[in-house]
Parts: C-alpha cells; sequence; structure tokens
C-alpha cells in the first residue's frame, strides 16, 4: 500500500480552497498549483509578470523543500498564462531555477487565472 502524506510550509502560500499544496506518495510529490500569492501576507505580487513568475517559482521551491526535495528534482512542470506572449519571460525565469536536464514541461493558454493572476505553475517531483 503507498504511503500518501500531506505536504505544508508557511514559506509558501496557504491553500485558498479545498486542495493541499502538496501530496507526497511513496517518493513522488505532486505539487499544486502556485500563483503569485507572497506567502506572508497573501497578497498577488502585481508590479509585473516577470515578479509574478519570480514568486510562482519561489513558492514551488519552498514547497519542493518541504517535501525534502529541490528545484532540481521536478520532473513535470505545467505553466498556465493568461498570455503566451510572456512565454519568453517564463523561459528566462526558469533559467534561474533549474540546471539541466530540465523538467519536461507544458504551458497553456488559458482565459483567467485564481485571483487575476497571470502565472500558475504545478509540478510533479520525485526524490530519491
Amino acid at each position: 500500500m503507498p504511503t500518501k502524506t500531506i505536504i505544508a510550509t508557511e514559506n509558501a502560500p496557504s491553500a485558498i480552497g479545498t486542495y493541499s499544496q502538496a501530496v507526497k506518495v511513496d517518493n513522488t510529490v505532486y505539487m499544486s498549483g502556485q500563483i503569485p500569492l507572497v506567502p506572508a501576507t497573501m497578497e498577488m505580487v502585481t508590479e509585473s509578470f516577470e515578479a509574478q513568475a519570480v514568486q510562482v517559482f519561489e513558492n514551488l521551491k519552498a514547497v519542493a523543500e518541504a517535501a525534502g526535495g529541490s528545484m532540481n528534482d521536478l520532473v513535470k512542470v505545467t505553466i498556465l498564462l493568461t498570455d503566451l506572449a510572456n512565454f519568453a519571460t517564463v523561459n528566462e525565469v526558469m533559467a534561474r531555477y533549474f540546471e539541466q536536464p530540465y523538467p519536461a514541461r507544458a504551458a497553456y493558454a488559458v482565459k483567467a487565472l485564481p485571483k487575476d493572476a497571470d502565472i500558475e505553475v504545478e509540478a510533479v517531483m520525485v526524490i530519491a
């Protein structure tokens, strides 16, 4: 029987709905989508798209670390954008958080995201 553990950290935004920040099943961690909320205030980052992307990856990093891993343990990243014109900026920001070999990735344009965010990222992580 697989072992299921709920991952929670104060270093990432608390859930704003009926979900956990992440769920670890054996050595696989399923990370919920992160939007650019500052954990301490639960306020949205709004100064620029780049600032939003940085906050999202900082949030994911905090959840990864709480689960006992790092950003380089992510194997799959799904990026949701309200405007695909921001795709190049996402690539630039991701390069700050990942080393080769990079995780698999998908990116989608969506009509809207929670709290009018411009980006949301979810991930799957495998740790040893």
